[in-house]
């Protein structure tokens, strides 16, 4: 007997002894993922997807130091401006999880409860929803509904009054709509945790969780390679008749994208089961605001230069002291007037909406760093600043490799992190890692290690197919969703049925 032949025999009994494990499997996670592209494709989208805005002035308030001092306040985690109903407020974050404090400016007197009317305000505003609120909690800890790779907490879960129980998780000290939810993709996320991701398991037996899930999608990668040695062992001169005609023709189109998504998914798997995914996100180092003497309100308009202040923010500077950081907007065009290319030009549409939610999209401008004691303006860049604070979190003077600033999300930094721009910075050893550090407010929005970039490229480009990316991220998903649904119906449901019919002529002959 040839190579060939042996070949093709071989090859013939192991698929046909993995072909019930296999179809199985590949019913869970085919039907599964379909949930997920049908989330991305269909799933409930903000209305509006710029933040809220409005031009800062600070002229004639009262100093920032005093009025937080007066509410009893000298050591602030974060401090900054925020956009609200009521107009410009000073937000301060005392502690990570807790809410928000606000204060007038103006007046410096405390808004007592905004943090749940900003909240209220935010969700309003990216859904454009009218209809009253019928609940609104503080959230500060992940749950089934809100997992961990929304990042962000502590947020506001705002629930809108209707039979489709519309949820907003608002993120107010990014002024950020972090997640939106309806009964029917709360129906569809518990679906794709219990199948496709199996987190159900307790933590007690993750060890059974990954033994199981490996052995089932290994058992699609070996389907895969079984049958393309078969294709090219065992050649026909026709097509042969009815179902296992058809399975044979699939097998030519969709071996290859069963083996990507099966071993990619075991990569992932594997990955995730030695280093569990927790949220990288991390507050600053308390501000010390007891020497903040200089009126930075008095000189606003000399500092500002003329143009449009879209946020002021208060830092930990390079020596450990606390500074303005004065975010200014597009710098005015030369024949008058101010220019918003962001203004111009924001997704409007849903569709719109939807991919620039994942590509992401951030306006842009100057900054000018002013020390709080002194009043003095520092020749300071945000990329020298961003080295600074990633050392901090970094805690080690490991060699910088590389510095870059991030304006839209990627395979390295995605959509999750929902927060932009922001300085990657990549360490050398011991470090051996790149922090993603936010220089508006000092926070490490996310570090990725040296050894987890291999795998986020592979899921990335291979699992979710993102090299695809130039046709759009709808006819990507288009073509991943029919994909996943032809492995479904024609590989494991042809498969199971030809398996079912030869298990009952055995049945017979015994």
């Amino acid at each position: 007997m040839s190579t060939k032949a042996k070949m093709g025999r071989w090859s013939f009994s192991k698929h046909q002894w993995l072909a019930m494990i296999g179809g199985i499997s590949l019913l869970i996670w085919g039907i599964s993922g379909l949930t997920h592209v049908w989330l991305a494709l269909y799933g409930p989208q903000q209305a509006v997807f710029m933040p809220p805005t409005q031009p800062v002035d600070l002229a004639g308030s009262k100093p920032v130091a005093q009025t937080l001092a007066a509410a009893g306040i000298t050591r602030p985690i974060a401090v900054r401006t925020v956009p609200s109903a009521q107009g410009t407020l000073y937000q301060a974050t005392v502690d990570p999880l807790a809410e928000r404090r606000y204060f007038n400016p103006a007046t410096g007197a405390e808004v007592a409860g905004q943090d749940r009317q900003q909240a209220e305000y935010l969700a309003r505003h990216y859904l454009a929803e009218m209809r009253p609120v019928s609940g609104i909690e503080l959230q500060t800890a992940f749950d089934g509904d809100y997992p961990w790779v929304n990042r962000l907490l502590p947020v506001w879960k705002v629930r809108f009054a209707g039979d489709d129980s519309v949820i907003a998780y608002v993120h107010t000290e990014t002024s950020s709509l972090a997640a939106v939810s309806t009964n029917t993709k709360a129906v569809q996320q518990r679906v794709f945790r219990w199948l496709h991701t199996w987190d159900w398991f307790p933590q007690q037996a993750e060890w059974l969780r990954v033994a199981i899930v490996g052995l089932m999608v290994a058992s699609l990668a070996a389907l895969a390679v079984t049958g393309i040695m078969m294709l090219v062992a065992i050649r026909r001169k026709k097509r042969l008749p009815g179902a296992r005609g058809w399975h044979r023709i699939s097998g030519y189109v969709l071996a290859l994208p069963l083996l990507m998504f099966s071993l990619s998914g075991i990569y992932h798997l594997v990955q995730f089961s030695l280093e569990p995914p927790v949220s990288q996100l991390r507050m600053g180092r308390p501000l010390d605001l007891s020497a903040g003497r200089y009126p930075v309100e008095q000189d606003w308009a000399v500092l500002a230069g003329g143009q449009s202040v879209r946020a002021l923010s208060l830092i930990e500077g390079p020596q450990g002291q606390p500074l303005y950081r004065l975010d200014l907007a597009a710098a005015p065009m030369a024949g008058g007037g101010e220019h918003d290319h962001h203004a111009h030009h924001a997704p409007k549409t849903p569709d719109a909406i939807r991919k620039a939610r994942f590509d992401g999209l951030q306006p842009g401008g100057a900054s000018v760093y002013v020390d709080v004691t002194t009043g003095k303006a520092l020749p300071l860049a945000d990329r020298e600043l961003a080295l600074v604070i990633a050392k901090r979190f970094a805690g080690s003077d490991a060699p910088v490799t590389g510095t870059s600033l991030i304006t839209r999300f990627g395979t390295a930094y995605d959509f999750r992190n929902k927060r932009l721009p922001v300085w990657k910075v990549d360490f050398g050893a011991p470090v051996n890692a790149s922090l993603f550090v936010d220089t508006a407010t000092g926070v490490l929005a996310d570090r990725v290690e040296n050894w987890q970039k291999p795998e986020r490229v592979v899921f990335s480009f291979i699992h979710k197919w993102n090299f695809l990316y130039p046709v759009g991220k709808l006819a990507l998903n288009g073509i991943v969703g029919g994909a996943a649904l032809a492995l479904v119906v024609l590989m494991a449901g042809i498969g199971l049925w030809l398996d079912i019919k030869r298990q009952r002529k055995l049945r017979k002959g015994a």
